[in-house]
């Protein structure tokens, strides 16, 4: 069958990945699962299902970009604006970032509210500040609730209390969406600065991999400026992940333009070989490790996204089975606020003492925690629906 021009592949490689993500950060309720679903330890060479679930986020996140900036363009963004875009966007990240991660380490006695309330909050002060709100709405309601979402947040930041020793908001990392804020913003910039040209994105690969490399093998000194920027990048490997993301999004566009629907498939499957062969060959040098980001493991991840992208393109597009994911779409199109809901959920279970009760195990478990990702996409599902829709 002809496929369509509309691309709906990444919106489902999305979709998969936020419901494993999902998933994934809820296996910590059940017990006796088996450890191929679970994240590997710090020291350990292997990884889980759990330790490709992020990489393979960061890749979709490159595969958005040149989309993105394209559109952006089509609309009469000029490059000062692109770059605008990008930091407020990435800002946007690392504020949602730091602020759930101090309700990880929140000292609940000190700061005078418990876990859940904080994360609520928090959650709530996201959405009015970076909700899409409809035409219709008058701009002054839109301004007083986003003027409350940042008052709010201030205040929290001032009461917060974390640790054992109580001490202020802090940078304790940068958490999931922080650490996706760091990687969007330094992979954006080489895209938009180098005006979307391959040579310059595919430079800008080699030299991020070549950073995560480099730190692996200890030839980059520490305690400089240096390895102080490149810590939140984890060396380089976060961007390498964008940016693998961002090179095969643009062969892919180049091959669809040219109405080369279906011998993309090839090639990328090709360039998922030698990334994934690679990873391998080099696993006795640098190991395989999520919590280390290695570089074999970095490589092996790439490889096992573009499979899966290879997978729902031919499936989606080129087969025009895009319905058959229609069950988890709005995790594809409503991500951020899917990745969000589950905060609400966790504290609203735990203040009702839901948690309190004995942790199912084993299958019974596994497919308790499947089913609740797909809630939560629904749940996300109709509040987009009703108008709350977060847009960065």
């Amino acid at each position: 069958m002809t496929p369509t021009q509309r691309i709906a592949s990444i919106d489902i490689t999305r979709a998969l990945t936020m419901l494993l993500m999902i998933f994934v950060n809820d296996l910590w309720s059940l017990q006796n699962i088996p450890r191929w679903l679970e994240h590997t330890a710090a020291q350990e060479d292997g990884m889980g299902l759990a330790d490709a679930v992020f990489p393979a986020f960061l890749f979709i996140v490159g595969m958005s970009i040149p989309y993105a900036i394209s559109n952006r363009i089509k609309k009469g963004d000029n490059t000062l604006q692109l770059l605008r875009h990008v930091a407020e966007r990435s800002i946007a990240l690392l504020v949602m970032g730091l602020f759930l991660v101090n309700g990880e380490y929140l000292n609940e006695e000190a700061t005078g509210i418990s876990r859940g309330v904080w994360n609520i909050i928090c959650c709530v002060c996201f959405i009015f500040i970076w909700n899409q709100y409809p035409a219709k709405w008058p701009k002054s309601a839109q301004y007083i609730l986003k003027g409350t979402g940042i008052a709010v947040l201030l205040l929290m930041a001032w009461i917060c209390r974390g640790g054992d020793d109580a001490q202020r908001f802090s940078t304790y990392w940068w958490g999931i969406l922080g650490l996706i804020g760091w990687a969007y913003l330094a992979s954006a910039l080489v895209y938009v600065l180098g005006k979307g040209k391959f040579p310059v994105v595919l430079t800008g690969w080699i030299v991020f991999s070549g950073l995560s490399m480099a730190a692996h093998a200890h030839l980059l000194p520490r305690g400089t400026f240096l390895s102080t920027l490149l810590g939140p990048l984890d060396n380089g490997a976060m961007p390498s992940l964008v940016m693998g993301g961002t090179l095969v999004s643009m062969i892919f566009r180049s091959y669809t333009a040219a109405g080369k629907w279906k011998s993309v498939i090839p090639l990328l499957l090709g360039i998922a070989v030698v990334l994934a062969t690679a990873g391998l060959l080099t696993r006795p040098i640098w190991e395989i490790s999520k919590i280390r980001a290695t570089p074999s493991w970095v490589l092996i991840c790439s490889a096992i996204t573009i499979g899966l992208f290879v997978v729902t393109y031919w499936l989606g597009d080129l087969r025009q089975k895009a319905h058959w994911f229609k069950i988890i779409k709005p995790a594809g199109t409503d991500t951020l606020l899917c990745y969000l809901i589950p905060y609400f959920a966790y504290a609203v279970l735990t203040m009702t003492g839901v948690f309190a009760m004995e942790a199912l195990s084993g299958w019974v478990g596994i497919v308790k925690s499947l089913l609740f990702a797909v809630l939560m996409i629904q749940i996300a599902g109709l509040l987009s629906k009703a108008g709350i829709r977060l847009k960065l």
